[in-house]
């Protein structure tokens, strides 16, 4: 076996996530509710920018 392998009964959050799969989605669905609000706020932040400099 190569010398990196980690067996996933041997953590706990590791084993957790290797027997219960589908609660990794769960994660995925609030992290691209981050990326869209950060997305919002660059928008907004640009939008003002550029009110400011052409206003």
């Amino acid at each position: 076996m190569a010398e990196n392998y980690t067996d996933p009964s041997g953590n706990t959050e590791a084993f957790r996530a290797f027997a219960n799969p589908e609660a990794a989605p769960a994660e995925a669905a609030s992290r691209t509710g981050l990326i869209i609000g950060a997305a919002v706020v660059a928008a907004v932040l640009l939008a003002l920018a550029t009110w400011l400099a052409f206003g």
